[in-house]
């Protein structure tokens, strides 16, 4: 499960309405017939008009400055595994998006208890994605894409009469690049931009920086997890604890559902991968061997290359260590695996 959580929007001004990230996130609405399309919901209501987002979050701004976002865009990936285990079904999805959101509200810490119905959220289910730069087929292509590139400059150049080569021997140098291209779909190289296949749901969610009420704040990226201090004379709680938020979206999605995540699935598994590469190798070593075997299995299909690991004591070298580190970052990334 790949949970992400950011701002309004990039620099420090965010007076702009809501309008044009609701207008984005309508975009494959424009593209499906009316009953393929997906509406906004909250933790009640299905089938909420674009406009009464819009004007819900426009409107629930009391006292922001202009330094303070409106709003926090969260994106939830499920993994394909996940998807596949819920059969891809955008029922379930809101089903856990509801229960995800209870996880959010309890991981504020605040004086008195925040729960679901203090916060101010609309997400929507869309069932594409694309590939990015960030995707390990991209990256993989990349070589590919480069010299392709560079052939086509000296087309357009043998074209325009500044040079003097076979074209016909360059257009079949490209044919071959990109037939060799080791990532395809349906015999394309797969390019920015283009469409992913198989189960692809995901959900984004527009939450008010607000409480439902207008009456305070409540910020996911506060750089606060659990602080306390002293105001007037009352002691004061605030923070968000992230690391509590992304722990419990994950045990919520398993108990839900009867999920059974891998350990290169799971949450722990990235921050120690982050932390310390030999101790998630060493962690990886001593799982049981039919969950060993899966989770070879898993990073195998993701593309990454995992070094061969001895029985006794891992001991690999530090270059080795950084490069399955990218090698599985990649794939998280690129939603290759669902940590």
């Amino acid at each position: 499960m790949y949970i992400a959580i950011s701002k309004q929007s990039q620099g420090e001004n965010f007076s702009g309405s809501v309008r044009d990230f609701v207008k984005y996130l309508e975009k494959e609405n424009e593209e499906n017939n009316l009953g393929l399309q997906e509406s906004f919901f909250d933790q009640y209501n299905d089938n909420i008009p674009a406009e009464e987002v819009i004007a819900q979050i426009d409107n629930n701004t009391s006292k922001l400055n202009k330094k303070d976002p409106k709003f926090y865009s969260m994106v939830v990936s499920p993994s394909q595994r996940e998807l596949k285990a819920i059969n891809n079904d955008p029922e379930k999805l809101r089903q856990y998006i509801r229960a995800l959101m209870n996880d959010y509200a309890a991981s504020f810490h605040r004086n008195e208890v925040v729960k679901v119905d203090d916060i101010k959220y609309y997400a929507k289910i869309e069932k594409e994605r694309t590939f990015k730069g960030t995707d390990r087929e991209i990256q993989e292509n990349q070589p590919y894409a480069t010299k392709i590139l560079k052939l086509k400059k000296e087309i357009r150049a043998i074209e325009n009469g500044e040079l003097k080569v076979n074209i016909n021997r360059i257009k079949k140098e490209i044919e071959r690049l990109e037939t060799d291209a080791p990532h395809q779909i349906n015999g394309k190289r797969i390019v920015r931009g283009m469409k992913k296949d198989g189960m692809q749901n995901h959900v984004h969610i527009i939450v008010s920086h607000k409480d439902a009420t207008n009456t305070f704040k409540l910020s996911p990226l506060s750089q606060h997890k659990e602080n306390e201090t002293i105001l007037n004379g009352k002691k004061i709680k605030q923070g968000f604890n992230r690391d509590k938020f992304y722990k419990a979206a994950e045990k919520t999605f398993d108990k839900t559902f009867n999920y059974k995540r891998n350990f290169v699935e799971s949450y722990m598994a990235r921050n120690v991968l982050d932390k310390d590469p030999k101790r998630f190798l060493g962690m990886l070593a001593g799982l049981p061997t039919s969950e060993k075997q899966a989770a070879f299995k898993m990073l195998f299909k993701a593309g990454v290359k995992v070094p061969i690991i001895p029985t006794n004591k891992v001991q690999l070298a530090y270059k080795t260590l950084m490069k399955l580190k990218k090698g599985v970052e990649v794939a998280i990334n690129s939603g290759s695996i669902g940590v």
